[in-house]
């Protein structure tokens, strides 16, 4: 791999910087309302000792951002790329959430368009895991562009596998 999977970037809304680990009480503080989790796999994701083994994971991945809002300084949520495979020339993005305040703003599509012309340089093919439970993930990532292909297990970090589809966005056949 000839590229990273955690630079930072920036438009004129957010800005996405390498999550590090003295950033867990500020995320958690985002991620502790139950609301944000609903139509997740895991809905107990909000509870302290369940984020932990999310935040965990998302440190050892190595691909794992903050996301601030520009105009207040303010973490918003994360994301994140992992999975690359350089045989494939995929790579996915992920294990994004959001605040509820940002819900409904633009802020996702701001987010993924900006990965997305980042890794796009790289990669041919970039994924998604989306719960098959979660409904507006799943309308979300269609918004802009990318089309379900499977449904499969999917076991996140420390946790059972879970129902998740796989969406795609192929550089190849645009």
């Amino acid at each position: 791999m000839n590229f990273s999977i955690q630079p930072q970037l920036a438009n004129e809304s957010v800005t996405l910087l390498p999550l590090k680990e003295s950033d867990f009480e500020e995320l958690y503080a985002v991620a502790s309302d139950p609301k944000i989790w609903e139509q997740h796999p895991s809905k107990d994701r909000w509870k302290k000792d369940v984020f932990q083994n999310f935040f965990d994971g998302a440190i050892k991945s190595k691909g794992a951002f903050k996301i601030i809002d520009q105009a207040t300084g303010k973490i918003m949520g994360s994301t994140r790329f992992y999975d690359y495979d350089e045989n494939e020339n995929v790579i996915f993005i992920g294990y994004t959430f959001y605040g509820t305040a940002y819900w409904g703003t633009g802020t996702n599509l701001s987010v993924k368009t900006m990965m997305l012309d980042y890794i796009a340089q790289f990669v041919s093919k970039i994924k998604f895991h989306i719960g098959a439970e979660n409904i507006r993930s799943q309308i979300a990532i269609s918004r802009i562009g990318a089309i379900k292909i499977a449904e499969e297990q999917v076991t996140y970090f420390g946790e059972a596998p879970k129902l998740n589809f796989v969406y795609m966005i192929d550089q190849d056949l645009n």
